[in-house]
């Protein structure tokens, strides 16, 4: 992974945007119904082109194809894996049951098109992963959209879910244990992540597992055993891992990327010894929202692994207010503070801005709003640093 060294480079999660009529083909096709397959690989290359372009205009040193030919972060591999049906029934965010009137006013928003996460597809049989063609045609197509552009990005990336959070939310109705559901999706993501790899991009593992599960699959368990979930993923993470130099990997842990309460959510202390056994180069970590822009002083006290680069968060993404770039440049010269080298600091999102199609909360140009007062507010805090 590029460092920041003679300016604080920018990225972000993952998910940026996408366009209505795209959103509303995801929609009804994760929802079973017929679409018609030319109009939707049509709107994946017009969005993909956009987004692309967008990024570059916006400064984004290290980018991706924001996920535009995919419906959410996870539920995608119900066309690359064998094994899945039916329907999940996740739990509700603990917190978001806490408080009826806030549940009322969620409510309202549910109307819009959107895919659901909590009803993805069950494990029905054994995991494996049976189709790399969806992958071949995304990174093909995102290398043929850069071709036709003067600007290029410094270093690209590319997003796949963790083992955990598949195993957690495409629920399993086949394996004796959630351990080995685990361990099956872990040894079936191995080829998604080595061809990735292959393709000369910087390989995110995207694990909201690692800590919104304290609040979902583990809300009435105790911490003790939620963490040895953890624990049970990032091994299993590692193995799928094992052909991949940890340089070429980072890893995205957030709390759920939804506008709420959030009350419930693990703090980041507990999680820190064992999110640094993953073998990995860097952390993607959200520092921008309400509820965890303190955790910077965790990292203080449990400092990054001296060969990690950390991803400071430092753009809310659940909600509409364009952070100031004073603002973002004083949260990246923190971010600089606590791993003690600015060399090793980039510039990012808390997560991305449409996590499932229709699900994101900031308007289309907000969200490029907010990437350029990320690069400005970058540029700043270079001026300082380096």
């Amino acid at each position: 992974m590029r460092r920041s060294e003679t300016r604080i480079l920018a990225t972000h999660a993952g998910s940026l945007p996408r366009p209505k009529g795209l959103v509303d083909l995801f929609t009804r096709a994760s929802r079973g119904e017929r679409i018609d397959t030319k109009d939707l690989a049509e709107q994946v290359r017009a969005a993909t082109e956009h987004v692309v372009a967008q990024q570059l205009a916006c400064g984004i040193d290290v980018g991706n194809d924001g996920e535009q030919p995919r419906e959410s972060f996870f539920t995608y591999l119900r066309d690359r894996m064998s094994g899945f049906a039916g329907q999940s029934q996740r739990p509700a965010m603990r917190d978001l049951t806490r408080y009826p009137t806030f549940i009322e006013r969620m409510m309202l928003e549910l109307g819009r098109p959107q895919v659901n996460l909590l009803s993805g597809p069950q494990a029905v049989a054994d995991v494996r992963y049976t189709d790399p063609a969806p992958l071949v045609r995304e990174m093909d197509a995102f290398a043929a959209t850069l071709a036709v552009h003067t600007l290029t990005f410094t270093e690209t990336f590319w997003t796949a879910p963790s083992p955990g959070i598949v195993a957690c939310a495409m629920q399993n109705a086949h394996y004796p244990s959630l351990e080995a559901y685990v361990d099956a999706v872990a040894d079936a993501l191995a080829t998604e992540y080595e061809a990735i790899v292959a393709r000369g991009h910087v390989l995110q593992i995207d694990a909201p597992d690692l800590a919104m599960e304290r609040h979902t699959l583990f809300a009435d368990r105790p911490l003790d055993e939620f963490l040895r979930f953890v624990e049970h993923t990032v091994t299993a993470l590692n193995r799928a891992l094992t052909r991949i130099p940890p340089h070429r990997v980072r890893l995205h842990v957030c709390w759920g990327n939804y506008e709420g309460p959030h009350v419930d959510d693990v703090d980041l202390a507990p999680l820190l010894p064992l999110v640094y056994r993953a073998h990995v180069g860097g952390l993607v970590l959200s520092m921008a929202n309400p509820r965890h822009a303190h955790e910077h002083r965790v990292l203080a006290r449990h400092p990054l692994p001296v060969d990690w680069i950390l991803v400071a968060g430092v753009i809310d993404t659940t909600t509409n207010y364009v952070e100031h770039p004073e603002v973002v440049a004083e949260r990246l010269e923190i971010a600089a503070r606590v791993t003690g080298d600015p060399h090793r600091v980039l510039g990012g999102t808390d997560c991305g801005f449409d996590t499932s199609a229709g699900l994101g909360q900031v308007a289309e140009e907000v969200a490029w709003e907010k990437l350029r007062a990320l690069r400005d507010g970058a540029a700043l805090a270079s001026t300082r640093l380096l």
